[in-house]
């Protein structure tokens, strides 16, 4: 029993070592260098560096993107989810299928399938033409590809806790309780933090977006470019400083959102009692 013990101690000592040298070397240290070499040149050069009149742009382009890619997914992953979990229906389990499209499906064949559609040579460039509306090479196909790479993360992230919460649900619906009562008093209190924790993934995601967004977008600099897109460009001039300078705001970001992320789980754990 005691040879037992101190083996399982071994093997966690183990694992724990493993896992910290691998964290330290595929994460850590990447992101230690990003932000050295950004301000390898001095804090001027930083500076000038991330307040880059394209730079900015590319940092306003993300932003939009990746909020109307949250805001959309959010209203959008809440009634797939509703659907889903609440009704029965022909055809739901090739509805959930399509949900994990984009899990699926390349980023880079996502972009191609939408220049097939909406480019000159797809079916709905004659109406968007007449409309006066560009998708490709323009703000709306990287907003679109955005959407489209992070449709799943909201839905697939309430749709369990939803499933888990007929009975109270059916409980109040009996005791007379409408539908939108039932949300807002059973059904919501119960996914909010399943819901925060699919923000969050869904606005990291959105704001690390580089595939799709790079196929629409057309790379034009100052007017369609992405933070990723904008670090490409920056990287393949070789102004490696820039380069890494402005994939510091990347990583800032990241952090952050890493750390809500935390905040969240912690909270959401606090409150179920775990």
């Amino acid at each position: 029993m005691e040879q037992t013990h101190q083996d399982s101690k071994a093997v966690r000592r183990i694992l724990i070592t493993v896992s910290i040298f691998f964290l330290v070397i595929m994460l850590v240290f990447p992101v230690a260098l990003v932000l050295t070499e950004a301000i390898k040149n001095g804090w001027n050069s930083y500076i000038k560096a991330i307040s880059d009149q394209y730079t900015i742009k590319a940092l306003q382009i993300t932003i939009t993107a990746t909020v109307t890619a949250v805001l959309v997914n959010t209203f959008f992953g809440l009634f797939a989810a509703w659907l889903i979990s609440k009704f029965k229906f022909r055809g739901k389990r090739i509805l959930t299928t399509f949900l994990d499209i984009p899990f699926a499906v390349s980023p880079v064949i996502a972009g191609l399938i939408f220049i097939l559609t909406f480019g000159r040579i797809g079916w709905a460039y004659d109406f968007l033409t007449k409309m006066n509306v560009q998708i490709v090479f323009a703000v709306p196909g990287v907003i679109l590809a955005t959407i489209f790479v992070t449709l799943p993360f909201i839905s697939r992230e309430i749709i369990p806790v939803m499933n888990a919460q007929r009975d109270e649900e059916e409980a109040a619906a009996l005791m007379g309780a409408k539908g939108l009562y039932i949300f807002r008093k059973v059904t919501f209190p119960h996914i909010k933090w399943a819901l925060l924790y699919g923000i969050i993934l869904c606005t990291a995601r959105a704001m690390g977006e580089f595939g799709a967004v790079s196929v629409l977008s057309g790379h034009l600099r100052g007017q369609t470019n992405t933070l990723p897109l904008h670090i490409e460009i920056l990287y393949n001039e070789f102004e490696y400083m820039q380069a890494f300078a402005v994939s510091s705001i990347l990583v800032v970001l990241a952090v952050v959102i890493l750390i809500i992320r935390n905040i969240v789980e912690y909270k959401g754990r606090k409150e179920a009692g775990l």
